[in-house]
């Protein structure tokens, strides 16, 4: 019996799922590729609506991780980790904890490849940045035989990690359809850091699974009023968006070179 290929996505936030990696994800899920999602919080601060009707932390945590199970379920992902850090707070985690809670489920999970946020955290979201630390950390401990996880499990070496890369033209795409990307931190504005198109080793085709992305983005009900509706948006603008994902690979045990990848599982296959 052939071993199903693994794929494990750690983010941030309810909605990162299917907004930066749903292409991927309804891609390979559809292709019997076992997909798996750790989510560090429940995005407890994103509410998009009017400020007085805030449902307050707890009350928006739980309709977002309705809405993200959701998402997931549409997508065809297997099975969904909360790691219960609450939304904005994620930067000033304690990193051996939140790094033990990751390797802990990468020793179960075995995947053969996880994917993450980019070391500027897209557009520098605090969350984001640190999921990616949180996340590199645990696949260092994870292949450590000397590291003992809480449940002592066997250690276990991840083949290939990605980053999320969204190129310029991607950017300045969604910019012109949303508007900017930015948010304050520490009393500045940061913005989108797209890469640029030489750097983007992996380019993946879900062209034909965009209508299974965009049933998952409705899920998400609580985000998307901040955003012009979806079925305002033509085939060609839903194809730019979850169509084309592009990634960077951080490192391989299995392939490498220059040569535009097509499959972030080539060399293992």
């Amino acid at each position: 019996m052939v071993e199903p290929l693994r794929l494990l996505c750690v983010l941030a936030h309810p909605d990162d799922e299917t907004l930066g990696s749903g292409g991927v994800i309804a891609k390979y899920a559809a292709e019997g590729v076992e997909v798996y999602l750790i989510t560090a919080t429940r995005g407890e601060r994103g509410w998009t609506g009017d400020p007085k009707d805030d449902p307050g932390l707890a009350v928006l945590g739980r309709i977002r991780e309705a809405e993200l199970r959701c998402a997931a379920e549409t997508l065809g992902i297997r099975e969904v980790h909360v790691l219960d850090y609450i939304d904005g707070e994620l930067a000033e985690a304690d990193s051996v904890q939140a790094t033990a809670k990751i390797v802990a489920l990468v020793r179960r999970i075995r995947p053969h490849v996880v994917t993450t946020f980019d070391s500027f955290g897209a557009y520098g979201h605090p969350d984001h940045i640190a999921i990616s630390q949180f996340t590199q950390a645990a696949l260092v401990c994870a292949a450590d035989p000397s590291y003992t996880d809480p449940d002592r499990q066997l250690a276990h070496r991840v083949s290939k990690l990605y980053f999320q890369a969204d190129s310029i033209h991607f950017v300045k795409a969604l910019e012109q359809l949303v508007g900017p990307i930015e948010m304050p931190v520490d009393g500045e504005i940061r913005t989108s850091i797209p890469w640029p198109e030489w750097a983007i080793t992996t380019r993946i085709d879900a062209e034909a699974h965009w209508p299974i992305v965009k049933r998952a983005a409705e899920c998400h009900r609580s985000q998307m009023s901040a955003y012009p509706p979806l079925d305002s948006f033509s085939v060609e603008t839903h194809q730019l968006l979850w169509g084309h994902p592009t990634l960077y690979r951080v490192y391989s045990t299995v392939n490498g070179g220059r040569a535009i990848e097509h499959d972030v599982f080539e060399g293992l296959r």
